[in-house]
Order: C-alpha cells, then structure tokens, then sequence
C-alpha cells in the first residue's frame, strides 16, 4: 500500500508543477552537458566569448562562430536563467512557459546569447514600472521579445562608432526596443487573429524596421551575410531522436501507458493562444512534442543540415507543440513551403528555404482551423514572403518568420473566412 500511494506521489509530481520546473532545468542541464561533451571547458567558454562580442544579426550560426560545444553552453545557460526567473517569480509552468523558454533555447544556437538578451528584459521590466505593473504581467512578452538582442550586439561589437557611444548606442538600442513591445504585442494580435503563433516576431519585425530605417539614415547597418555550418547530421541526429523518443516515452508513461486524448489534441486548430498543457495536461503535451520534433528532424536528415539555425527551428516547433502546434497542422504548411521551393528560384537545401520549412509552421493553426489545402497555400506563399521580407529589418529581428508570418496570415485569413462564410450561406 505504501509503495502504491509513493508511485501515485511520485506521478502526481512530476504530471504538477514540481515536475514541469524540473522538466525545464533538466533540459537547460542536458544542454550544458553536450556543450561540454563536444569540446572542452576552455575551448567552450573561449567560443562562448566569441559568440558574445559576435555581431549576430541573421543568420550568425553560433556553430559557425564559437564552435559546437559554446553554443549548446550558450543555450543551456540561457535555459536555466530564463527557467530560474519563472521559479523566482513563481510562475505555473503552462504550455507558453515551455514555449518560451524551448524558443530561447533555440535562437541561442544563432543569435541570442548570454550578453545581449538582458537588455531587452530590462527594457520591458523599465515599462512595466512606468505603468506601475508587475513585470509578471510582461515576462512572456519579454522572453519572446529577445528576438530583438542583435541590435545590441550589433551597435555594440559590428558597427563603427567610438568606443564610449558604441556601448551607450547598443544597451539604448536595447531598452527602447524592450520598453517598446509590451504596448504593440497585443496591438498587432488583431492583425492576424492568432493565425500566426510568433506574434512576438511579428511586433519585432515591425519595431525592427522603425529602428533600423533610423540606423540606416546613420550608415550604421552592416551587410546581409550568411554564417552556414554543415556537416553536423551524423553527429546530433542520433541525440536529437533518442530525446524525442525519450518525451514520448515519458509522456506515454505518465498518460497511464496510453496514448489516450492525444486525437482530441490534434484535432484542436492550434489558434492562439492554445495552451495545450492547460487544455490536455502535461503528458499529453510531451507526447505531442517528441512527436513533432521526429518529424523536423527527419525532414532535415532528408533535406537540410542540422546546425545553430535548423536547430534553433526544431527547439521552437518543439517548444510550440506546447502551444499549438500538431503534426495535423505542421505537416501541410511544410508541403507547401516545399512545393513553393521546387517551382520557385531556390533549392530546398538553401538555409533560407531550411528555416522556411521549420519556423513557417508559425502558421499552423490556418492548417487546424482551414484545412490542410489552407495550410499549404500559406506555406506556399510563406516560403516566398519570408525571402524577401528580412531586408526590412536587416535580419535584427530573429523571429523573421514570425513577421512574414503575420504579413501573410493578415492577408490568407480574412480571405478565407470570407469564403467559408459564403459556402455556409450557399448550404
């Protein structure tokens, strides 16, 4: 009796808050521990200097410039400080808290970084105090909103100014953008609907553009460029799929050994904010995650390279399964940027088209709410936009995607509910 009652305790923590928390700071642990597996700690915390004083506007592959092991280090660190901001605020880890902190992760394999993120989350905490709120009440916004940290590094380690103004120039640049997004986040959610899961990215393309057409007028923007590592397939696929297996297994586990629920899950449109830890509870999530992280992964064992930015594309489709995303919805907006990649000017293989595939599935909930035919119209579509959409910004908005994405859903959606309600009408 005691030893059941101790399972039953033992699931209970780990299905809770307890066990989400530790979920998180075991994933930013393993992160740090690759680092240090694929090279050395001098070696790793030499690269990670290198990524620091980096100027990582897209695409800056942290492989690329610090090495392997400095940029899961990077990553990892960053997890367990974002992570421990949540636990100091006692935050209730739902399906955004793992979104969160899965795309910090991410984009810490090309162009967030232990220095330059800070600056946007003072920035927001300085807005939250000019509103005399609870910086509780924007820490989402905040994570989300590092999307904009190359601007300071930019300013600060890439651009030609004096010594003393280019550090003053970088850490302002910062704060304006933090202290900025809070007020157009939720503004330009009604531009979209929801359609397009990185809102954040959205509001960041848009403050982006404002800050670098200010930039520009100054002379102080750099040449696009393409930090591009290959090679790395054969080493990280193998650890990518025993961690997803891993989820699902977890997940499977905790679910009483069942997959029970998880079609209720996908058939959900995905729309945000769909929170699917508060709707189907944690182990389902899990399951959903490790299965959408096989299917990015594969797609890239077939058709790209795993390196800083397809990576940071798998940790956010993973970390976004927590929050909408399903391989119903996922799956149909791939096809189409695919498709829109053999009948248009670039290869599938291009770094571009990679990413497209991975972070265009932002649009997923057009797949869930439309139809699959919807979904891979707006895949289509996205994989051209997005081509073109990151001179705006000059690639300081990490979330690029997320700003094509909302261009493109602000567009598709109206149109589509416009044709399904005239479709009710006619039956």
């Amino acid at each position: 009796m005691g030893e059941h009652s101790g399972k039953l305790g033992a699931e209970r923590f780990l299905v809770g808050d307890g066990g989400k928390r530790l979920f998180l700071y075991l994933f930013g642990v393993t992160l740090c521990s690759v680092g240090f597996h694929h090279s050395p700690p001098n070696t790793a915390l030499s690269g990670l200097l290198q990524i620091i004083v980096e100027p990582d506007y897209l695409i800056s592959d942290y492989f690329y410039v610090g090495g392997r092991g400095a940029a899961f280090l990077n990553s990892g660190i960053l997890v367990l400080l974002f992570t421990t901001i949540l636990v100091y605020y006692r935050v209730r880890i739902r399906g955004i808290s793992i979104a969160s902190i899965f795309t910090v992760a991410g984009f810490a394999f090309f162009g967030k970084n232990i220095f330059n993120v800070w600056f946007i989350l003072a920035g927001v905490w300085l807005y939250a105090r000019h509103q005399r709120e609870s910086f509780l009440k924007f820490i989402y916004i905040a994570f989300f909103g590092t999307a904009l940290s190359p601007l300071v590094s930019q300013l600060m380690f890439g651009a030609y100014l004096p010594s003393p103004f280019k550090y003053v120039a970088g850490a302002a640049a910062g704060l304006s953008a933090g202290f900025l997004l809070p007020s157009l986040v939720p503004a330009f959610l009604s531009v979209h609907k929801g359609y397009n899961l990185y809102n954040v990215g959205f509001s960041a393309g848009m403050i982006g553009t404002i800050l670098v057409s200010l930039l520009r007028s100054h002379g102080f923007v750099a040449e696009a460029r393409v930090l591009w590592s290959t090679g790395a397939n054969a080493i990280l696929s193998p650890l990518l799929l025993e961690v997803f297996l891993l989820l699902i297994l977890v997940g499977t586990f905790l679910n009483h050994r069942s997959f029970n629920g998880l079609y209720d899950m996908w058939s959900h449109p995905g729309r945000l904010l769909a929170d699917f830890v508060d709707i189907f509870d944690f182990p389902l999530t899990l399951i959903n995650m490790g299965i959408n992280g096989l299917i990015v992964t594969l797609y890239l064992l077939f058709f790209g390279d795993i390196n800083g930015p397809t990576l940071g594309g798998v940790l956010t489709v993973v970390g976004f399964s927590a929050m909408g995303k399903t391989p119903r919805t996922i799956l149909p907006v791939m096809a189409g940027v695919m498709i829109g990649s053999i009948f248009k000017d670039w290869s599938l293989s291009d770094p571009q088209a990679q990413l497209a595939a991975l972070f265009g599935t932002t649009l997923a909930p057009i797949s869930g709410e439309f139809g699959w035919k919807a979904g891979m119209l707006a895949g289509y579509i996205h994989a051209s936009v997005v081509q073109y959409v990151g001179v705006l910004h000059a690639g300081f908005n990490l979330y690029n995607n997320g700003f094509a994405g909302g261009l493109v859903a602000g567009m598709l959606v109206p149109l589509f509910e416009a044709l399904r309600g005239r479709g009710r009408r006619e039956r």
